[in-house]
């Protein structure tokens, strides 16, 4: 199948996803738990999909791009281990926290989709500025919300270790309510970037 013209053109997207294919060739090796793995590699792809779908007729910027394949990165990276179990010592002596909060990491970096987001409905002229960027907020922590309850359903269907490896809460009761947290705050960052970028243009 050959690559549309309009992928082509976006040199950038086509490095990004040579990067990932390395990194989901890694995750797909002899996975900790394999029903694990598909569970949380289906989003990814679908995300990724959508990435290529969206860009046969827009072009997101190199910023949107790099915001959008670190999630993919790490989530995949996570699918591997379960996120439970990813080896992160170096991040979480450094932070003096006996909890693995690679977890905590990836779910920072998926609010980072605000600033695609926002950036398709301002250079599509859908909405205002400000309006965007509040859509791009909202929108994720709608999705972190969402993404919560498909947790639960799951780890309530699968059950056993598997359930737990899923769920990835590591016994925080209140972990659902922290990630949505980090998604939100991940969005707060992204468009933090995105108002100095267009403030400074």
């Amino acid at each position: 199948m050959s690559i549309p013209q309009s992928i082509k053109q976006q040199p950038i997207l086509l490095a990004l996803t040579s990067l990932y294919s390395v990194i989901f060739l890694f995750s797909a090796f002899e996975p900790v738990s394999r029903a694990v793995w598909f569970a949380e590699i289906i989003p990814a792809l679908l995300i990724l999909a959508g990435i290529f779908y969206i860009a046969t007729h827009f072009q997101f910027s190199k910023t949107a791009l790099v915001f959008m394949f670190i999630w993919l990165c790490l989530h995949t990276i996570g699918a591997k281990y379960t996120f439970a179990d990813v080896p992160f010592d170096w991040f979480n002596n450094l932070i003096g926290s006996e909890r693995n909060n690679f977890d905590r990491v990836a779910h920072f970096s998926i609010g980072f989709y605000a600033y695609p987001i926002a950036e398709y409905l301002i250079k599509t002229k859908k909405c205002s500025t400000p309006l965007a960027m509040a859509f791009g907020l909202f929108t994720l922590m709608s999705v972190a919300a969402g993404y919560e309850i498909i947790e639960w359903w799951y780890a309530a269907i699968a059950g056993g270790d598997e359930g737990i490896a899923f769920l990835g809460s590591q016994g925080d009761i209140w972990d659902a309510q922290k990630d949505m947290l980090c998604d939100t705050t991940g969005s707060l960052f992204a468009l933090l970037i995105l108002f100095f970028q267009r403030n400074n243009r």
